[in-house]
């Protein structure tokens, strides 16, 4: 059967793999929905974003570096929630750090010490890899190059190496096949909402998988735009200085972060020629972080979004 294009209207619901489950997220509220080797486990909680609380963080180009770090925040918490149900050996024993935790911090307390180091640990590896690495890496080449333009060709072309080795090597991670499956069942049923049609397993199956405001989308974005406008930022400093470029980058990542969602919004929310063509990258490179996924799979992310369509409806439109 042909994958069912036509869209009736743009959801800001949205979603998240996890092991053996799918975080989803509404206006209102969230739900996880775990298929644990007991069965179903499910997890609703009402949000209220940051921006919401404080208004200015709701301002343009804000808002990206604000709903970045809360998504990242809220994604961390659900990946512990759904590996818990999916213990590693029994048998090995804690770790030192393990042990430290549990003895200076309660039950609750020790979880949001692990968020925070988690999300330290994620964003410093991102940040690391995808900005600082390559700023390093070209540093090499600068005793034989006289120009900033020619440096910022380099460090961008290892920039996108880099970044496309990393998405190769996670894709082929037989561990990770799984959670890229339900990567997929989040999207075709987020497809299947938005076309209007019975959220079934049957009409979900039928959707494609590639989504224009994926999360894969929008990291390949901020790679682009960290590119043009570190390339335009750098004609103006001292480009040899190691330091001075690594700064700078740490600078600029809010606006970059900000534009970029700025930049997905927009082809997002808009069906034209233009963002069709602008949005091709993102979608070509979730072949690598999306997988085709199974009945049993669509289930669980059928369920996860029924639990957070508002009542009132268009309230979550795009």
């Amino acid at each position: 059967m042909a994958e069912q294009q036509n869209c009736a209207f743009r959801t800001s619901i949205g979603g998240q793999a996890l092991i053996e489950g799918i975080l989803m997220r509404g206006p209102g509220k969230q739900a996880i929905v775990v298929r644990s080797p007991e069965g179903l486990v499910v997890k609703e909680e009402e949000i209220t974003l940051t921006r919401d609380k404080y208004p200015i963080l709701g301002l343009p180009i804000i808002r990206g570096a604000v709903t970045f770090v809360d998504s990242m925040v809220r994604g961390v918490r659900a990946l512990m929630f759904s590996a818990d149900y999916f213990p590693d050996d029994e048998l090995v024993q804690p770790s030192k750090f393990d042990l430290w935790i549990e003895k200076h911090f309660s039950g609750e307390a020790a979880q949001k010490m692990v968020t925070v180091l988690a999300v330290i640990l994620s964003l410093g590896m991102t940040i690391g890899l995808f900005f600082l690495l390559p700023t390093f890496l070209a540093g090499f080449v600068d005793p034989f190059i006289k120009s900033a333009a020619v440096h910022n060709v380099v460090e961008s072309a290892i920039k996108m190496l880099i970044f496309f080795a990393y998405m190769l090597l996670v894709s082929k991670q037989k561990d990770i096949q799984r959670v890229f499956q339900y990567h997929g069942a989040e999207h075709k049923t987020i497809f299947c909402y938005e076309a209007g049609l019975p959220l079934t397993v049957e009409n979900c199956r039928m959707q494609k998988r590639f989504h224009p405001r994926c999360g894969t989308s929008f990291l390949f974005v901020v790679i682009v735009i960290s590119v043009i406008i570190s390339s335009v930022v750098f004609s103006f400093v001292e480009w040899r200085n190691l330091w001075v470029r690594f700064g700078m980058h740490l600078l600029l990542l809010i606006p970059i972060v900000g534009v970029a969602y700025e930049f997905n919004r927009y082809v997002g929310g808009h069906d034209t020629a233009l963002t069709r063509f602008l949005s091709r990258p993102g979608l070509w490179l979730q072949n690598f972080t999306t997988n085709e996924p199974d009945d049993s799979m669509l289930e669980v992310a059928i369920k996860a979004i029924e639990l957070v369509i508002p009542a009132e409806k268009g309230k979550d439109a795009w």
